[in-house]
């Protein structure tokens, strides 16, 4: 018939309540979401994501919580932001491409873990030599963000981390802020994300105040880990030390005809 309308098949994401009542956080709950339908089929490659105003009005959250899905969704590889379209389902082979690239909050989350994080200390610094070198900074950048975290998981102390970043990448950064955002999230909003990472790992034993940090005794084992990350234009960005308790997490690697790969899984 002539003029006859028929209704627009909602996005599936759309669909699915969020808790207001669950310790998960929103954004954790809305990267599950996002994560079930690709999974399921349900979203395609290709397929548009919701845009922000729609997921903001339908799930009641603001527009940082669902940046900060995104960015975490992004991060994994699951889903790519095309400049003045929207975000979309992406092509297995671009998942491929940032599956190694580290986000803790995502990883553990593929676990289906609870993470965060407590905020030991934050401060801006003139970086000495050595960081100038790792992050390979110039006279202009003057000064360097450094602030260290306990990474938990299930509210458990996994990771004691301390990150340096040039301060001009993000310019108002702050305390406050790093305590209530994921820095990943923020970093996105300015066009900064992940493409490549070098892992450095130790076998060293912990002393007494990184062990009470961490909740095991001094002497446990751990792994040093140090982390270079660079932008897709080879822009180092972040360098990160971190220990990590070897009691609760395991590596497996993997060898195969295109080289080499590995997985680290976390004890419940």
């Amino acid at each position: 018939m002539l003029g006859a309308r028929f209704p627009v098949e909602t996005n599936p994401i759309l669909l699915s309540p969020l808790s207001l009542d669950s310790d998960i956080p929103l954004y954790s709950q809305l990267v599950s979401i996002v994560k079930r339908n690709i999974t399921a089929g349900t979203l395609s490659p290709g397929e548009l994501l919701p845009s922000e105003a729609e997921l903001c009005k339908t799930f009641d959250i603001s527009r940082s919580t669902v940046r900060q899905a995104i960015g975490s969704l992004e991060a994994e590889g699951l889903v790519v932001r095309k400049q003045g379209r929207g975000t979309f389902v992406a092509e297995p082979k671009m998942r491929r491409k940032t599956e190694n690239v580290y986000s803790f909050t995502s990883e553990i989350s593929s676990m289906g873990l609870t993470p965060s994080s407590t905020l030991i200390e934050f401060e801006i610094i003139t970086p000495t030599p050595d960081i100038v070198k790792v992050l390979e900074l110039n006279s202009a950048d003057k000064t360097v963000y450094r602030f260290t975290r306990i990474r938990n998981v299930n509210d458990e102390p996994l990771i004691l981390e301390t990150s340096f970043y040039p301060q001009y990448i993000y310019p108002k950064l702050t305390k406050e802020l790093l305590k209530t955002h994921s820095f990943y999230s923020l970093l996105y909003e300015v066009g900064i994300a992940p493409a490549s990472a070098v892992d450095s790992y130790e076998a060293v034993v912990l002393g007494r105040e990184e062990a009470e940090m961490l909740g095991c005794r001094p002497g446990s084992c751990a792994f040093s880990v140090q982390r270079r990350t660079r932008t897709e234009t080879g822009m180092i960005y972040e360098y990160t030390q971190s220990l990590i308790r070897a009691d609760r997490v395991t590596l497996d690697v993997y060898l195969h005809k295109d080289g080499v790969s590995f997985t680290r899984s976390v004890d419940k």
